[in-house]
């Protein structure tokens, strides 16, 4: 499958029936990382999580089929901490939701890293400011 470059965030959730109408709960991180602003209009994809997509993942799939991360090691980047990990590292959104895990930040920085590792759903950078 082909994401766009345009893709905004990506969340699973679950579609509740409102009346005549029928409702996608965008998550509140989408709204305050500023992926999505409320009272606007978005295109949206549903791809089901059933068992097609369970038995595609344990398929194997060629380096094309997947976006690319949009970090690369040795870059530097300033990044807002959103959130804290499990163990307690802190964990920043940049394109497409990726994930940069940040040790030793705290919520609400915002500070200047080196990305010194980079895999397929998320990276790690190293404070150098």
């Amino acid at each position: 499958m082909e994401i766009s470059e345009k893709l905004l965030c990506l969340f699973s959730a679950e579609v509740s029936a409102n009346g005549e109408t029928y409702t996608v709960e965008v998550p509140r991180r989408e709204i305050e990382t500023g992926s999505v602003d409320p009272g606007e209009t978005y295109r949206v994809a549903l791809i089901s999580a059933g068992e097609e997509a369970r038995s595609s993942s344990t398929t194997t799939s060629t380096v094309s089929d997947q976006p690319q991360p949009p970090v690369e090691t040795g870059e530097i980047r300033y990044v807002e901490i959103e959130d804290l990990g499990k163990q307690g590292d802190g964990i920043a959104r940049v394109e497409r939701g990726y994930v940069i895990i940040v040790p030793d930040s705290e919520v609400g920085e915002r500070v200047k890293v080196e990305i010194t590792e980079v895999k397929p759903n998320f990276a790690v950078g190293e404070i150098i400011e």
